[in-house]
């Protein structure tokens, strides 16, 4: 029988471990959505967490597969860039941090948060044989949200009611070689650059049943789509077409962060003994195409788009926590994150082990450290059709099993 010390001892790990995993997910997720603070005890606390991720995905191969010019009217191909380095390191570090504050009133707690759910960066150069798909593309998000819960006594436990809101905003930009430099004037780089941004709300809804005594929860939460419908930004082809007027023009578009429907389980075992999981689904395959063109596209104002092709995630952790004494307590987890790329882009699936220990020297204070280590399954990219359109065929690579690390600290205060 596990004790209510253990459970709020224990507990805390999961959230460690539950929060570094998701980091390096599919699709653009980075933090994720977190609600777990939202179970503390207790009628107020503070937390604050950063997470640093280190990926190492290398492509190699590499072959120019479109080795076409840009002519006004015609292909944008960048030239033959077979003669350039045929392997590159891909992927950039990055951080993932997280700010809550909960407060509780009798049966009812609200939490106030602000985080990065989404995210991306890619850094190859130009100065590998694909840079005619990319150069460097970075995503960043910045998330507000306010969640609420109200619980009432059902059987032996407590059942929540839970629900909330947030606003998101979302930007970032992408470069790549539009056209070979050897066949521009001197001074000119032949690189294009997109630039976006918007914001949009969304909403969660959930529920969850508790059993303090034995350290029992159990908790189904639904985030719903975000829906950016006015995206905008600029093309910028200077470096293409020279100082022109009209080579950096506005464009618009829409698209929609995805939705997710998130399981958590967790009881204790053993006295000291916590098992613990979780099961999410997120909608990444509303993510295909994303089209941003100018009020009246032209030859030399033309569209672009952005190919994402992704299918669905799906993340599953396992793990197990322990209390040695009412200081200290350590946890493990395994989580094994479906590959959002299914022939066309780096991510394949995601194989990692986390560990960590929290330190609680009162009732009030908390501090969490963990660590994952994982692999980035190998995988090929290339050409692949959506609804009778031909994306991909640009460039073509592969890539082995790669290592991924992250750290995550945190610092907890309750009242």
């Amino acid at each position: 029988m596990a004790s209510r010390m253990f459970s709020k001892g224990v507990a805390s790990l999961v959230i460690l471990s539950s929060f570094a995993s998701p980091s390096f997910a599919g699709g653009l997720e980075r933090g994720g959505y977190n609600i777990d603070q939202l179970f503390d005890t207790g009628p107020f606390s503070f937390d604050s967490s950063a997470v640093y991720v280190a990926p190492q995905r290398k492509l190699k191969n590499v072959q120019d597969t479109d080795t076409s010019f840009t002519i006004p009217g015609g292909t944008i191909g960048g030239g033959d860039l077979n003669g350039r380095p045929d392997s590159v390191d891909d992927t950039e570090n990055y951080w993932v941090p997280r700010v809550g504050i909960k407060a509780g009133v009798g049966n009812a707690d609200c939490m106030v948060d602000y985080s990065q759910p989404w995210g991306a960066h890619t850094n190859p150069g130009a100065n590998w044989a694909g840079a005619n798909q990319n150069i460097e593309t970075k995503v960043e998000s910045d998330n507000y949200a306010a969640t609420c819960s109200y619980k009432f006594d059902v059987g032996t436990g407590q059942f929540r009611i839970i629900g909330g809101g947030f606003y998101q905003e979302v930007s970032g930009f992408k470069k790549r070689l539009v056209q070979d430099p050897a066949v521009l004037p001197a001074g000119l780089s032949g690189v294009g650059r997109l630039d976006l941004e918007g914001d949009g709300w969304g909403w969660r809804v959930g529920a969850a049943y508790e059993i303090p005594e034995y350290a029992i929860r159990a908790s189904l939460i639904y985030n719903s789509a975000v829906k950016l419908d006015n995206i905008t930004g600029t093309i910028d082809l200077s470096q293409v077409f020279g100082p022109m007027p009209g080579s950096r023009y506005a464009v618009s578009g829409s698209a929609d962060m995805p939705d997710s429907l998130e399981l958590k389980l967790q009881s204790g075992i053993a006295p000291d003994w916590l098992a613990f999981g979780s099961v999410k689904w997120t909608d990444w395959s509303q993510l295909q195409v994303l089209n941003f063109c100018p009020a009246a596209p032209s030859v030399l104002q033309p569209c672009t788009d952005l190919d994402l092709l992704y299918r669905d995630g799906w993340t599953i952790t396992a793990g197990i926590g322990h209390k040695f004494n009412d200081q200290w307590s350590g946890a493990v987890s395994l989580t094994w994150d479906r590959g959002t790329s299914h022939g066309y882009g780096t991510q394949t699936d995601t194989w990692t082990l986390g560990t960590g220990v929290a330190y609680t020297p009162n009732d009030n204070l908390e501090f969490r450290l963990a660590g994952v280590v994982g692999v980035l399954t190998s995988g090929e990219s290339g050409s692949m059709t959506y609804k009778g359109e031909t994306y991909g065929n640009d460039v073509s690579y592969d890539f082995d099993n790669d290592l991924v690390t992250a750290i995550s600290a945190n610092l907890k205060v309750k009242f």
